[in-house]
């Protein structure tokens, strides 16, 4: 930022210093211009012809300079086939005509003629009366003041734009670190955080410019602490559920028991489920936190649609409603959600099963329904607990719709069970948050 700062502040100082020295150099010089042009007027009107046709003036000019030899101010009258006319300040010296020219306008130059001399010049052309000749009236005077003049002003140019810029740098150094130290402040809340010695960042220490920022990292800290004691709590359940079972295993292996391999597989099984269960847990808790999470409905239940069609292929699914909806949830949890309640629709129902996607302001609601012979009302609320079945005379674990609640619940969504009054059989109905 200082960098980008000097930088700045450079390029525009030296265009403006650049600029400005222009202004006021042509300024000088135009005025110089003036002086010599006033003389140039006044030796014009004070010329005349003399009997001979040679030029004269009928009164002196008033600068005693024109007297002194080399005095650095000098004029002179110079006619074709004519003796040049000139200051006694020239001496032996004569001034060279300037550019060709036919006009009657004044004409200024710089030269080097006399000696090398810096001059300025300006000359004009006049026809006096009475006259055939044309006379060039020249006015020449040494640039050692008008140049005097424009190296101290680009002395005083130079020094009071290096002091300007060096107090705008200073000023932006100053902004700079001035602006950034929140930031210090902010690090220094960090290293506390870390070692222990806070657990959230005071925003009472710090400015409000940073307010939004220590929010948002408040918000992470809070998201992390619920994520790492969702953990703890999912590998505690997990450590619960598989306890049981292996203590199990160890008392039939302990005591040589004859069904041993029956009861290995069958806590096996047991404990399969429980890790199956809490891995989808802990995936989707992992996924959730993903601003970017999304998945287009309609491809999802096709995707579902066309694997639970291979599986059960003597069951009819029809699909209709919101072909455009996208759900905040990552595809492979919406394709695990939706395969359940699709798998249970088909395995558990007459043959016929219907989704219809409906979207709202805030929801989009897969409404899945089958012509089975549906589950009582009080059962509707226990089918979605971890382990039931109502039906054990088909496979199954009872985790599929425990899944979907879990997993839902987590994305914000929420499922429910009803009466399907189409098809008679259960309504099952799943709510995820849907992308504007």
């Amino acid at each position: 930022m200082i960098g980008i700062a000097a930088a700045w502040i450079f390029i525009l100082l030296l265009g403006g210093g650049v600029a400005l020295d222009r202004i006021l150099a042509n300024a000088i010089t135009q005025n110089f211009d003036d002086q010599l042009d006033y003389v140039l007027t006044a030796m014009i009107a004070s010329a005349e012809t003399g009997p001979d046709g040679e030029v004269r003036l009928n009164r002196p000019l008033g600068d005693q300079r024109f007297l002194e030899p080399n005095s650095g101010l000098y004029w002179q009258i110079t006619g074709k086939n004519q003796e040049p006319f000139r200051s006694r300040s020239l001496w032996d010296h004569a001034l060279l005509p300037g550019g060709n020219h036919d006009d009657m306008s004044p004409h200024f130059y710089d030269s080097t003629q006399l000696g090398g001399e810096k001059l300025r010049i300006v000359e004009r052309d006049i026809r006096l009366p009475l006259s055939a000749t044309n006379w060039r009236f020249q006015v020449a005077q040494s640039r050692d003041g008008i140049d005097s003049q424009i190296l101290m002003l680009r002395k005083t140019l130079v020094r009071s734009f290096a002091l300007l810029a060096l107090g705008l740098l200073l000023m932006a150094t100053l902004q700079t670190f001035y602006g950034l130290w929140p930031l210090r402040k902010l690090r220094q809340a960090i290293i506390a955080m870390r070692s222990g010695q806070a657990q959230r960042i005071e925003q009472n220490r710090l400015p409000q410019e940073v307010a939004p920022l220590v929010d948002e990292l408040n918000g992470l800290l809070e998201h992390n602490e619920k994520q790492a004691e969702e953990a703890r709590r999912h590998a505690g359940n997990l450590a619960h559920a598989l306890k049981t079972p292996l203590t199990v295993v160890m008392n039939a292996a302990t005591a040589r028991s004859p069904d041993l391999a029956d009861t290995v597989i069958r806590e096996a099984s047991t404990m399969r489920r429980q890790v199956d269960h809490h891995l989808a847990r802990a995936r989707a808790v992992g996924r959730r936190g993903h601003a970017h999470s999304r998945a287009e409905a309609w491809l999802s239940l096709q995707a579902v649609e066309r694997a639970v069609g291979r599986l059960y292929g003597h069951v009819r699914i029809d699909m209709a409603g919101e072909k455009h909806a996208s759900v905040h949830v990552e595809r492979q949890d919406l394709d695990e959600m939706l395969g359940n309640l699709v798998e249970n629709a088909a395995k558990y129902g007459g043959g016929s099963v219907f989704v219809t996607v409906v979207r709202d302001d805030k929801f989009v609601e897969f409404q899945v329904e089958d012509d089975g012979n549906g589950i009582p009302e009080a059962e509707r609320t226990r089918i979605f607990d971890r382990g039931v079945r109502l039906d054990s005379g088909k496979p199954g674990t009872g985790l599929g719709l425990a899944i979907v609640r879990d997993v839902a619940e987590i994305y914000g969504g929420s499922v429910t069970a009803d009466e399907s009054e189409d098809l008679g059989g259960l309504l099952v109905r799943l709510r995820l948050p849907v992308v504007a």
